[in-house]
C-alpha cells in the first residue's frame, strides 16, 4: 500500500478551494430533509464545506492528513465561531467509533493512494457509516488528461504519482464505472455521474457517487 501524502495547503491560492462546491448545496438540503445530524468531512483540506454544513446547523467532523490545512480551518472556525471537531490523520485509519456517522463527505479526497489504499478507506468510511447513512464520493476517472501525461510518474496500470505543482508526490489512483461497482459492492448507489470539468486552459473527468449503506 502506497504512502498517503497531504496536499501543500499553504501554498494553494486558487479561490474554488475555499468556496463549497455547488454538489454541497444539494446534499444540505437532502441530509437536512432526512434528519440527519452528524457528518465527516473526510479530507477537509482547509475546510470548505466543513464550514458550509457547520453553518448549516450540522455536527462537523473534519478529518484531514494535512497540518496546514487543518490549522487554516481551525483559524477559520473560530473567526466564525462554529464549533467544528478537527483532527490531523490518515484517512487509511479514521479514528472514529462504528456507526458514528449519518453521513460522510468525501469530495476530491480518496482517490490519492493506490488499488490496495482506495479499498482500505472505502472499508473505513463504512466501518464509521451508521446503517442507511450515505456517502458522497469523488472518483478520479481514467479518461481524465493527467493520466496521459507523461511527467508523472506510474506505479501501476491505474495508479501515479504527480512530480509537478502543488499536488507533487500525491498519488492518484483512476478509475471506471466497473471499478466503481467493485469497490462499492457494499453500497445501494443513488446517484452516479461521470462529469468533465472545463477551465480556460485544462479540463478534467472525475466520477460523483453518492450511495447508501444498507
Amino acid at each position: 500500500m502506497i504512502k498517503s501524502e497531504p496536499w501543500k495547503w499553504d501554498q494553494v491560492q486558487e479561490p474554488l478551494w475555499r468556496e463549497p462546491a455547488e454538489d454541497a448545496y444539494y446534499l444540505a438540503s437532502r441530509w437536512q430533509q432526512d434528519n440527519r445530524k452528524t457528518i465527516l468531512d473526510l479530507g477537509c483540506g482547509v475546510g470548505r464545506h466543513s464550514i458550509f454544513f457547520a453553518e448549516k446547523g450540522f455536527s462537523v467532523d473534519a478529518f484531514d492528513l494535512s497540518a496546514s490545512g487543518i490549522a487554516e480551518l481551525e483559524k477559520t472556525s473560530r473567526a466564525r465561531n462554529l464549533s467544528i471537531k478537527t483532527r490531523l490523520g490518515d484517512m487509511l485509519v479514521l479514528p472514529y467509533s462504528p456507526e458514528y456517522f449519518d453521513c460522510v463527505l468525501a469530495f476530491h479526497v480518496i482517490f490519492h493512494t493506490d488499488k490496495a489504499g482506495i479499498e482500505r478507506v472505502i472499508a473505513e468510511i463504512s466501518r464509521v457509516l451508521a446503517k442507511n447513512g450515505e456517502v458522497y464520493l469523488t472518483f478520479n476517472s481514467l479518461d481524465n488528461p493527467t493520466f496521459s501525461d507523461p511527467k508523472n510518474q506510474w506505479i501501476d496500470k491505474n495508479t501515479m504519482i504527480k512530480t509537478e505543482g502543488i499536488e507533487a508526490g500525491v498519488p492518484h489512483y483512476g478509475v471506471d464505472e466497473p471499478e466503481i461497482r467493485r469497490l462499492m459492492s457494499g453500497f445501494e448507489f443513488l446517484r452516479f455521474k461521470h462529469v468533465e470539468e472545463i477551465w480556460e486552459n485544462r479540463t478534467s473527468w472525475h466520477y460523483f457517487v453518492l450511495a447508501k449503506k444498507p
